[in-house]
């Protein structure tokens, strides 16, 4: 699969809208309750666009998947026992495939661009959070190495704190 990957901008909106609201629909079709008309939003993206944030991978000439990069985080993250506190590190936000490129290995193949992207940036580890409810996620992040390091609440419940060093 041919991925192209470059900074998201405003004439995306529309298209990032759609993706991420067939997420929803998808997700909510497997019992996960984790995204809704609340979070995100597309101001949420606006903004990371506007912050030059916002990653889209294209596909066949469409956005199939999307992320945020940047080193911007809640306060819970406090709760996370992490690993790596001496080290630049960059968080994942938002990460979401267009559900017709679900199950083709391209979030596998995000996230290692991810990894490459931020190693080339200076960074030394990458930290996320997942919903404890999304197995999909769940699989792909331990998948990739990420371990488990913490958690927290947020409106739609537990979430875990995972982080991955780079360079050890």
């Amino acid at each position: 699969m041919n991925i192209i990957y470059r900074m998201g901008t405003i004439e995306d909106l529309t298209e990032i809208g759609a993706l991420v609201h067939q997420a929803i629909v998808n997700m909510k079709q497997c019992n996960i309750d984790q995204w809704d008309a609340l979070y995100p939003i597309s101001k949420d993206f606006q903004q990371d666009i506007e912050k030059k944030q916002l990653f889209v991978g294209i596909v066949e000439n469409e956005i199939a998947v999307i992320y945020v990069l940047n080193q911007e985080y809640d306060e819970a993250y406090e709760n996370g026992e992490w690993r790596y506190t001496d080290t630049s590190f960059y968080i994942i936000h938002r990460l979401c495939v267009k559900p017709s490129f679900q199950n083709c290995g391209l979030a596998k193949m995000t996230m290692a661009h991810i990894e490459k992207e931020i190693k080339s940036w200076g960074g030394q580890s990458i930290r996320l959070d997942v919903f404890t409810e999304n197995p999909y996620a769940l699989k792909l992040y331990k998948g990739c190495g990420y371990d488990i390091v913490g958690h927290t609440h947020w409106r739609k419940g537990r979430f875990y704190l995972m982080e991955k060093g780079l360079y050890y």
